[in-house]
């Protein structure tokens, strides 16, 4: 049995048959430095420890999730609610079929989650700053087909603003498209560098997509060592996860 430690539910008022849930890092079977609820099967950790994690989580949802190959783009994957296991190369995933699980796996990446009012589609995005840049969370918003005011999303745990120290190239890629961008990074010390804030700056970009409603953000992977992985802190660690599906009416 899964750890009750091990996931959380979204604090959103999604609509009824919506269910979503984030994992964490603890509960499961890897060893360190992967220990112990890891969910990648392509960071290094021992296939079958990973293969055990992911059974655990199957018994807390509908169907196997729609996993991705994750490459920082903007392609969005349909989720067809058949469990299929092999990857598919894309950073979203949009479900309108009960049952059909959309998952992204993050550690430090920012993972979005969304519903329409009607709760008659889900989608969940990897916005990393390429992505997020380069548009992912306009196209899940386009494949999902829903009025922007009528959908609502979620911001899941990512690096903070206090932690992503970026370079000057991450700050052009934003400003080249929004200049009021620019509140969004605080300059450091170190001339070039900056510090960024994911949470703010999917906020606008949904905001400039019409979505008014935006959930959750705050939660920093780099700060929070006990409950969740972070790439910028550790190199080699886990992928934990955050999933949407639609329930059976």
């Amino acid at each position: 049995m899964i750890d009750a430690g091990s996931f959380f539910a979204p604090d959103w008022p999604a609509p009824r048959a919506v269910r979503a849930l984030v994992t964490t890092r603890l509960g499961g079977h890897s060893k360190a430095p992967y220990d112990s609820f890891n969910l990648g099967t392509h960071v290094g950790d021992d296939p079958a420890a990973v293969a055990a994690n992911r059974a655990s989580l199957r018994r807390h949802l509908p169907a196997g999730p729609c996993w991705l190959e994750q490459v920082h783009g903007t392609e969005v994957a349909l989720a067809g609610g058949d469990g299929r296991e092999a990857p598919i190369r894309a950073d979203a995933a949009v479900a309108r079929v009960a049952g059909a699980v959309c998952a992204v796996m993050t550690a430090d990446c920012l993972p979005v989650l969304f519903c329409d009012d009607d709760g008659t589609v889900v989608a969940a995005a990897h916005a990393g700053w390429r992505g997020l840049a380069a548009g992912v969370l306009e196209a899940t918003l386009a494949a999902m087909a829903a009025p922007p005011a009528r959908v609502m999303a979620w911001l899941g745990p990512a690096i903070g603003p206090t932690a992503f120290e970026v370079g000057e190239e991450v700050r052009t890629a934003f400003l080249a498209c929004d200049p009021d961008a620019r509140a969004a990074f605080t300059a450091r010390k170190m001339e070039g560098k900056w510090l960024a804030d994911l949470f703010a700056l999917a906020r606008r970009r949904l905001a400039r997509a019409g979505v008014e409603r935006v959930y959750g953000g705050g939660v920093c992977t780099f700060t929070e060592s006990g409950r969740f992985y972070s790439y910028r802190r550790e190199g080699t660690t886990g992928r934990f996860a955050s999933l949407v599906w639609l329930q059976a009416r």
